[in-house]
């Protein structure tokens, strides 16, 4: 049994196609399916039930993956222990962020860690949480920056910073006049909303007063940009709320339609995420520090009333 047949396995275990997993192992479809008969063949036992389509794993072949996951994870480790051991921070480092979080975050922290840690290639992708959660659990990216608490107990969370929700409310709006808004005067039928998939939209929905929706409008719009919605609103079509951090680079004009909440602002907890194997935890915490060394000058916020981004769910 080799360390090179359980990545086999679990990559036809995850892609139910030994073509595919071939594809995504880098060898031939051949060469994998050999590796894997001959593992079956030394334990006596079918992993894979091959006349299913797609592929699907046998009862024992199941147990045989959750225990693959685990020796994978810790021959891993050992190259790990290597590195720290010579204070190396290098290799490929691949990193989840949310759609929300992306523009506003990653702008103020890349290229003071590339410069820093030239050695390391950092891989960025763009992900949902639900996406996120489920390449971390599967090993496809090694960390990630999200709104938490996840309540996940395959995940560990390392909180970077509190960002408050500011409204920006247009002129015609019966919240306009004041200085400052309650959360209590929301109600979610009067906010325009990201789409369905984005956590910010289920952290504005448990922050509301009602939940239901009752399509007072003549019409429904719920947009992936926070751009869009800040033109929308700015044409009177209704109120949003916008984390802090993308309020910072609008225009004068657009800045005197924002109102901040009374104290303790509703914020949502931004965390940097990753898989309670805790590999690659140098490169973890070297990105992490990077991004406190940024984020310290443009918010300071720890007084504030975290909103969880749990459907329907307020903490």
């Amino acid at each position: 049994m080799t360390i090179t047949q359980l990545k086999y396995v679990l990559s036809v275990a995850e892609y139910k196609n030994f073509t595919v997993a071939a594809d995504h192992s880098f060898v031939t479809q051949p060469t994998l399916s050999m590796q894997i008969q001959k593992l079956e063949d030394q334990l006596q036992v079918k992993i894979f039930n091959r006349s299913k389509k797609p592929i699907e794993l046998t009862e024992v072949g199941k147990k045989i993956v959750e225990q693959a996951k685990v020796i994978v994870d810790e021959s891993n480790r050992i190259l790990d222990i290597v590195h720290q051991q010579k204070g190396y921070i290098g290799g490929e480092f691949k990193l989840g962020i949310i759609p929300t979080i992306m523009p506003t975050l990653l702008p103020m922290f890349l290229n003071n860690f590339t410069k820093k840690y030239p050695k390391v290639k950092l891989v960025i992708e763009e992900l949902t949480t639900e996406e996120l959660v489920r390449k971390l659990t599967d090993g496809h990216i090694d960390a990630a920056i999200a709104a938490t608490p996840l309540e996940n107990e395959a995940i560990k969370e390392r909180p970077l910073y509190y960002e408050p929700f500011v409204g920006l409310i247009p002129q015609n709006h019966r919240l306009f006049n004041q200085k400052l808004i309650r959360t209590d005067e929301l109600e979610v039928d009067d906010i325009l909303l990201l789409e369905d998939g984005h956590c910010f939209k289920d952290s504005v929905i448990n922050l509301c007063r009602t939940h239901k929706v009752n399509n007072k409008r003549n019409f429904k719009l719920e947009s992936g940009s926070f751009d869009t919605l800040i033109k929308l609103s700015k044409e009177g079509l209704g109120m949003t709320l916008l984390p802090y951090l993308h309020t910072l680079d609008l225009n004068d004009v657009d800045k005197s339609h924002l109102r901040e909440f009374t104290n303790p602002p509703p914020a949502r907890e931004v965390s940097l995420i990753y898989h309670k194997s805790q590999l690659k935890m140098q490169m973890i915490e070297a990105l992490r520090t990077t991004i406190d060394g940024v984020i310290r000058g443009a918010i300071s916020f720890s007084d504030v009333k975290i909103i969880s981004p749990l459907q329907n769910k307020k903490s």
